[in-house]
Parts: C-alpha cells; sequence; structure tokens
C-alpha cells in the first residue's frame, strides 16, 4: 500500500462485557505526513517547523512519563463519551485503563489522552490527564495520571498528582486515548511560535489533514509543549449538573474557565474526520509542574506563543462502549 492510501475497515468485536469497533489506519506514512502538516501549519503559524526526529527521552523533564518514547504499534481508542455526561450523567459508566490495553489489543501499553475521573474512586467530578503505563505479566500498572478539579475552597483549579490520593487505574465517561509500547524510535516534531490564524495547534493539525485527505481519516496521538505564552482552559465542576444541559451553551455556563500560563504539557488525540464511529475528532488536556491544568481549547497570547509537540499516526482507531444515543452537544 502506498503512503498516500488508508484503508478504511470497520469490524466489531466482542470484548468481555463492552464492545468495540476497530478501523485501519495505516500507513500513512509519518515521512509524508510532516509536509503536509508543516505546509497547513504555515496558514496558522507565522513560523512553523515540521520534521521526523528521534523521539526525546519523555521520563525527563518537563513531560516525566513514565517511559522513554510515543513508538511501538500506536493506536488511539474513544472510549464512552459525552453523551454519558450531557444532557444528564450516567454515572455507572466506569473503565479501567487495564482493560482499556487490552481491549486495543496492545496489553501492557502506555495510553496518554484526555478523559474525566471515576467519580465513584474520587468521590466528584474532575478532568483527568491520564498517563498510565498499564499492566503486564510480572509488571504492576504504574499510575503518573494528573486530574484537575474546582477547590472548593476558593472556586479555582486544583491540580493534583493522582497516585498521591488513590490507586488503580479507573477512569469514567469518556476518554480519548493514544496507545503504544512506550519506545523510542522516529516521531513528527511540530514547532510552532505567533499564532496568526484562529486555529488552536491542535484544530491545526487536524484541519490540514482533513484537507489534505478529503475522503479518508487520518489519526494522530501524542504530546506537546506551551512552552511560551498562556492558554484558555475548562474544569469540569465537582458536581455533575442536575438540570438538563442540552446546548453547547449550556455546557459552556455550566463549565468553569480559565486563563492558565506556560509551561504546559499537553496530551491529545485526534483524527481528521470521522469514518461513522461517532468520534470525538480532537481533545486535549495539559497539565503543568506548578499546579495549573484541565481540558485545553487555544493558547490566549498569539504573538508570543510558542508550541514544541511529538506526535505519531495511529495505525488504528478502537471505538469502545459507543453510545447508542448520541447528539454534538459539549464536543469543543
Amino acid at each position: 500500500m502506498s503512503s498516500t492510501e488508508l484503508r478504511s475497515i470497520v469490524g466489531t468485536f466482542p470484548s468481555g462485557n463492552s464492545f468495540f469497533q476497530c478501523f485501519s489506519n495505516s500507513s500513512c506514512s509519518h515521512i509524508f505526513v510532516d509536509s503536509v502538516l508543516q505546509t497547513g501549519l504555515k496558514k496558522n503559524f507565522a513560523e512553523a517547523d515540521v520534521t521526523v526526529v528521534e523521539c526525546p527521552d519523555l521520563t525527563k523533564d518537563p513531560f516525566q512519563f513514565p517511559v522513554k518514547g510515543l513508538c511501538g504499534h500506536p493506536r488511539i481508542t474513544d472510549v464512552g463519551g459525552v453523551p454519558y455526561l450531557v444532557p444528564l450523567v450516567q454515572p455507572h459508566k466506569e473503565y479501567n485503563m487495564n482493560t482499556v490495553s487490552k481491549e486495543v489489543e496492545l496489553p501492557g501499553a502506555f495510553i496518554l489522552g484526555a478523559g474525566a475521573v471515576s467519580s465513584k474512586v474520587v468521590g466528584m467530578n474532575a478532568e483527568m490527564m491520564p498517563l498510565v503505563l498499564t499492566e503486564a505479566e510480572g509488571r504492576p500498572a504504574v499510575n503518573s495520571s494528573y486530574m484537575s478539579s474546582i477547590n472548593p475552597a476558593d472556586g479555582k483549579g486544583l491540580q493534583e498528582k493522582y497516585s498521591d490520593r488513590f490507586s488503580g487505574c479507573d477512569f469514567g465517561l469518556l476518554a480519548n486515548l493514544y496507545a503504544c509500547e512506550g519506545k523510542p524510535g522516529k516521531v513528527i516534531e511540530v514547532r510552532a511560535k505567533q499564532r496568526t490564524g484562529k486555529e488552536s495547534l491542535v484544530g491545526a493539525l487536524r484541519k490540514t489533514l482533513e484537507a489534505h485527505y478529503p475522503d479518508k481519516s487520518v489519526a494522530l496521538g501524542g504530546t506537546f509543549i506551551i512552552q511560551k505564552g498562556k492558554a484558555k482552559i475548562h474544569i469540569m465542576p465537582r458536581e455533575f449538573s442536575a438540570c438538563p444541559l442540552n446546548t453547547d451553551e449550556d455546557v459552556n455556563n455550566w463549565l468553569k474557565h480559565f486563563e492558565v500560563s506556560s509551561p504546559l504539557i499537553c496530551q491529545s488525540v485526534l483524527v481528521s474526520r470521522d469514518p461513522g464511529l461517532d468520534l470525538r475528532v480532537e481533545h486535549t488536556h495539559c497539565f503543568s509542574h506548578h499546579g495549573e491544568g484541565g481540558h485545553y481549547y487555544i493558547d490566549t497570547t498569539p504573538d508570543t506563543v510558542e508550541y514544541l509537540g511529538y506526535f505519531l499516526p495511529a495505525e488504528f482507531v478502537y471505538r469502545i462502549d459507543r453510545p447508542k444515543e448520541t447528539h454534538a452537544v459539549g464536543r469543543d
């Protein structure tokens, strides 16, 4: 298969008590994709450079991930979904990272992305920034995740290391996740400065791929740093809404919005086009070592912002526990 072709094969597989679908996202070579992304990013940033490099050691600062790299059979998964959060929460929707690694056919995988905590475990609602090396034979899981909630003392965001308060690898309601073997290897390095367009970095990457592959679905996952500047984020309230949230306006009025400072370490999952699996086409969360983090929207300092990121195309996309009743509300 040529580097410009993309197979789209949808299959359905039973998996315990859950259900998942997958399609192949091979083989859109990252050596080919990098030139596509650079051309697109230059329409949104004054400076943009996309190259293929060796993945930096992600166990070192500022990342401090539990693995060295993003390589080794990369794949993404969309678990649950926003319809389990709004209009009214379905709190019984609970998942586990170790189970997810098996359902995406990569036991022992390293998983990063954006999701929500298990309210059953944590006792409240909160954003989750998952960073989990899942369990493997003879090796327990390593959970380096962060969570952000609203501090009841002052109404501001409160970021915490998940393992400082909780054990296990449960999460709830929804997550968009990138899974791999956590190995070193070649990745796509993205550098961008001074935003001139209206798109966030993630939005610019996704829409560039969507425009270049209008009939295909190309998925990317990875991490990026906002090195300079500030960003807009939200954090969900500790309590789920008792009133139905039926519109984007309802959801935005319920969420708590903040401006946060760099450096911010972001973890992102995106797909250029939904191939009919009811995917959330982009989702990014961020954390920091100065106590700020949550759901990333866009930088708020376009003249000074600087980004540095590392991504890989996913070989497969898996859809786990797809909502039977769906909607498009609350997916920003």
